[in-house]
């Protein structure tokens, strides 16, 4: 029976699998926003007076009049962007070399066909994820027509089989959807640390206003385009942070529902070929 369980068990894609420090992507990603921030962003030669660093003279400047929340929002989109293409190669990896739909397909046909020597042969040469999923309900359905298995009834060969093919896909899971819940989490975070810089920004403004019983022009405008900015590149934070989740959530999701549908063709096939047997 040990031999059985572990010939059904599948192998862990090959390739880049993701990164499960994530939290040293956002350590990176704090380094090079403030590093800019501060080396860049609030460099001399972007303002018109030089050292003193009061008026801007370019786009540069006055993001860097926007204060200390910026490069904090600056952290999360490019930690954004940096899980991005991370979940690319971690998805492309998990896919396989070629086309999930079409690879599902010729599954289902190699199925219908009674043909599983075909079917392993497109596991073989597909790899991934998804091929791992499938090549486990196979070598399932393998073993519920060997000798060790005779004393089962067919209800609980089929049930054999689809647990094998749940337990391959949640094995494959975490590959699937490692980092989005810290994705997810920018979405709501883009936002609010965007209205934390609008809040300090206005707050500067109103100082402005009742310092001395009049309106200091330079204080009062750097306020205003502090909460601008704040709130600008938050929004934008949040936006590519929505785009992204929803964009792999999605691919996730249609990947989830292919494999369910081979698993169920393939429990399905068994049962058809298969008569009770007293």
């Amino acid at each position: 029976m040990a031999t059985t369980n572990q010939k059904a068990s599948p192998k862990k894609s090959e390739g880049f699998q993701g990164v499960r420090g994530a939290f040293w992507i956002i350590v990176v990603c704090a380094c090079i926003a403030f590093t800019l921030f501060y080396t860049w962003f609030g460099n001399p030669m972007h303002f018109q007076d030089g050292e003193a660093m009061t008026t801007p003279a370019d786009v540069w400047g006055t993001i860097f009049k926007g204060g200390v929340v910026v490069p904090v929002i600056h952290t999360l989109l490019l930690t954004v962007l940096a899980m991005s293409i991370e979940r690319y190669f971690a998805l492309k990896t998990a896919f396989g070399k070629g086309s999930p739909p079409k690879f599902v397909a010729n599954i289902k046909a190699a199925l219908d066909a009674n043909d599983f020597k075909k079917a392993n042969e497109l596991c073989d040469k597909q790899k991934g994820s998804v091929a791992n999923v499938v090549k486990a309900s196979l070598n399932a359905y393998a073993d519920m027509e060997s000798g060790a298995n005779a004393n089962l009834k067919k209800a609980q060969k089929v049930a054999k089989i689809q647990q094998a093919h749940e337990e391959a896909t949640q094995l494959e899971m975490p590959t699937l959807t490692m980092n989005l819940p810290i994705i997810a989490t920018i979405v709501t975070l883009g936002t609010l640390t965007g209205l934390l810089g609008t809040v300090t920004g206005m707050i500067k403004s109103f100082s402005a206003l009742s310092a001395g019983g009049g309106a200091d022009s330079a204080a009062l405008s750097a306020g205003i385009s502090e909460a601008l900015i704040n709130t600008a590149f938050g929004i934008a934070t949040s936006w590519c942070a929505v785009v992204s989740y929803n964009f792999y959530t999605n691919k996730v999701d249609k990947l989830t529902y292919a494999l369910d549908e081979v698993g169920y063709s393939i429990a399905q096939t068994y049962e058809a070929n298969h008569t009770e047997e007293a």
